[in-house]
């Protein structure tokens, strides 16, 4: 028997199309067929899926090249949880017709029921880019993950995991899933880099973000000296360890960050985070003409970075040039409505050029963003992790 909610989750898998006939039937069982099929559909629009089973069966037997039939008698045996009695009727209204990806993607969750594995993997990866039903795409993603975790495909689970986020980017469950999906493959990837090199620079680099986030800064900067002394060309290397240094209360390790940020750019001229932080560094110190040099740059290497955006309208707001620099904030707005920098500096600009109601809207939305990322701080203080190393610029008072 198919349960109340079984009935109403039916209506999203049938196949409700014309009545018609695959075969070379004689007239009569033609006849037959149609009447069978049409009463069929008339019970399915009527959610009696008892009433339509036994006619969709009358029309199967009769025709078994009916992928309508076969397809719709499949999901109410499915629905039935009579998984093993559906397989066959998916399968062959999907033999028929490969286009019915709904047909396909349930065949791929009947075969799951069943612990066909395998089976039920093929089907799902070959409906899931098809389904354009909101629900059903999730349930087919959600098993496509199940299943690909139950044979320990962790990176295929998450990439899976990540393009159901596109659509559900606030799902709580769906979060938690990806979240732990990428920190098994994280810890597993940290696992095989240490029994195959345990010596290697790329370990000492994992090790010290590993003990940067958890707050250890003594022990990452120690096995970021020993990274860069293994190999001082690692990619990326000098930026992390700039980083590092630069988020400590010592003097001297912050001055050290300089020279760290003039060596990733010397080994890679592109590097526009290393510009962005030079910038920021001038800027702190007053020296506006480096800042507005390097920041200019970083931007140029990368139009779309919401911070050098930031950054460099900061600098024009200091030389006087409001226009630029507002329109460089409503930018940075614009890639990312939460960066309450931006909001609190262009509610400034706003108020300057006496537009006291645009002022006030980004005033509020600069509270509202600070009061959530000072939570977000609070939950992170409170895991004992830190934020990352690259939003340690972020320190710096908004309001300076």
């Amino acid at each position: 028997m198919i349960g109340k909610v079984g009935i109403a989750l039916l209506g999203a898998w049938f196949l409700l199309g014309p009545a018609h006939s695959f075969s070379q039937a004689p007239v009569d069982t033609q006849q037959q067929i149609q009447a069978h099929q049409q009463r069929a559909q008339t019970f399915l629009r009527e959610k009696r899926p008892d009433l339509a089973l036994p006619e969709l069966e009358f029309v199967v037997a009769l025709d078994p090249h009916n992928a309508d039939a076969q397809g719709n008698l499949g999901v109410l045996l499915f629905f039935a949880s009579k998984y093993a009695d559906a397989v066959p009727h998916l399968r062959a209204a999907v033999a028929q017709q490969p286009s019915l990806w709904r047909i396909q993607a349930l065949l791929g969750l009947a075969e799951g029921r069943l612990g066909h594995t395998t089976a039920s993997r093929d089907a799902l990866v070959t409906a899931f880019p098809h389904l354009d039903d909101a629900k059903i795409r999730d349930e087919v993603g959600r098993a496509l993950i199940d299943n690909y975790q139950s044979t320990g495909d962790l990176g295929e689970a998450a990439a899976t995991a990540s393009k159901l986020l596109t659509s559900e980017p606030t799902d709580t469950s769906l979060l938690y899933t990806t979240y732990r999906l990428y920190s098994d493959l994280a810890d597993t990837a940290m696992l095989t880099l240490a029994l195959a090199s345990p010596q290697s620079p790329q370990m000492h680099q994992v090790m010290a973000r590993e003990l940067a986030r958890h707050g250890d800064s003594a022990a990452a900067i120690a096995n970021y000296r020993a990274a860069l002394k293994a190999d001082p060309k690692l990619p990326g290397l000098h930026l992390e360890f700039a980083q590092m240094l630069y988020s400590s209360t010592d003097d001297q390790l912050r001055k050290e960050a300089e020279s760290e940020l003039q060596a990733a750019l010397a080994a890679n001229p592109n590097d526009e985070k290393a510009e962005l932080m030079l910038g920021q560094i001038a800027a702190k110190h007053g020296d506006m003409e480096a800042a507005f040099k390097a920041e200019a740059r970083a931007l140029e290497l990368d139009p779309d970075d919401g911070d050098a955006c930031t950054e460099l309208a900061k600098v024009l707001a200091a030389q006087g040039q409001l226009q630029k620099a507002g329109e460089l904030f409503s930018r940075a707005i614009k890639l990312d409505p939460t960066n309450y920098v931006a909001h609190y500096r262009l509610s400034t600009i706003y108020r300057q050029e006496g537009k006291s109601e645009e002022s006030k809207q980004e005033l509020g939305q600069y509270r509202s963003y600070k009061d959530i990322k000072e939570k977000l701080q609070s939950l992170f203080h409170d895991m004992r992790v830190t934020t990352p190393a690259t939003t340690t610029m972020d320190d710096i008072d908004a309001t300076k």
